[in-house]
């Protein structure tokens, strides 16, 4: 609706996880660096960690979007962790592009140990991710252990990449996960956006959807974004599309401090 009134070609605020909007704050550069740093290094077990909204997914589809330029390198991504022990291994083996008819957990722990050593002898790496992994089991996670076991004599056979809310982090210190916990050698926790940060973000969204100066955010407008949101990108998203909905109906290129604050009341409505 808005989206022809400020000479945008496409909506800057729209909260689905579009690498292409994907903005580097130092924290977020700083999570990329260690994603790419456990991997390159064959560390094993990586976890992310982060509050809901802060950008976990975008920088997993992001991350993806580099290693599919890596023919050396084969992904797998696991968006549903509300599975058994059975079902990782069977949707690992199913990502993999491999058969996979009924057998037991024995057998397919087998059929996949023998499905990774022959791409690592082909030169292959794999990586999995797996998203909101605060929902994986205890067995799962034991399994996932069990699974980070598999290797040759100078490298494992697959890497693993945790994305998860901070829950993640309580069920890493419990004390029957010890052992897990002990693996995880690399560790990244995703902070929000300070004032600035979500100033630069806003106008970095708006010029990645062709802004060319319009809409423009007031100093206050920014400050009550912020102030809202406390730095959370996907709340951003959320005020900053209601904000030049509001604009837009009082026919304004400019957003104000009162457009802020009656997006604000709007989706404090919806709930």
């Amino acid at each position: 609706m808005y989206k022809e009134f400020f000479g945008l070609s496409e909506m800057p605020f729209n909260v689905t996880p579009d690498p292409k909007f994907l903005f580097l704050s130092p924290t977020h550069q700083d999570a990329l660096a260690h994603l790419r740093y456990g991997i390159k290094e064959k560390k094993g077990f990586i976890v992310l960690t982060g509050e809901v909204g802060c950008g976990k997914t975008t920088l997993c589809r992001t991350l993806l979007g580099e290693l599919d330029e890596q023919p050396q390198i084969e992904t797998i991504l696991i968006l549903n962790p509300r599975i058994s022990e059975q079902q990782l291994l069977f949707n690992i083996l199913h990502e993999l592009g491999e058969d996979v008819p009924e057998a037991s957990h024995i057998d397919l722990t087998a059929r996949l140990n023998g499905a990774l050593l022959a791409r690592i002898h082909a030169g292959k790496e794999i990586v999995m991710i797996i998203d909101e992994a605060q929902n994986l089991s205890f067995e799962v996670m034991e399994q996932l252990r069990l699974l980070s076991n598999l290797e040759t004599h100078d490298q494992k056979l697959l890497q693993i990449i945790l994305m998860g809310q901070p829950e993640l982090n309580d069920r890493l210190r419990e004390k029957r996960l010890r052992q897990f916990r002990q693996r995880v050698l690399v560790y990244y926790d995703l902070s929000a956006l300070n004032r600035a940060e979500t100033a630069s973000y806003i106008q970095h969204r708006l010029t990645t959807a062709g802004s060319n100066g319009c809409p423009r955010f007031t100093w206050w407008a920014q400050w009550r974004i912020h102030r809202w949101t406390q730095g959370t990108p996907r709340l951003i998203n959320n005020l900053c599309d209601k904000a030049l909905l509001a604009a837009y109906i009082r026919d304004s290129e400019e957003i104000a401090f009162s457009d802020i604050s009656r997006a604000i009341k709007d989706l404090k409505r919806l709930g």
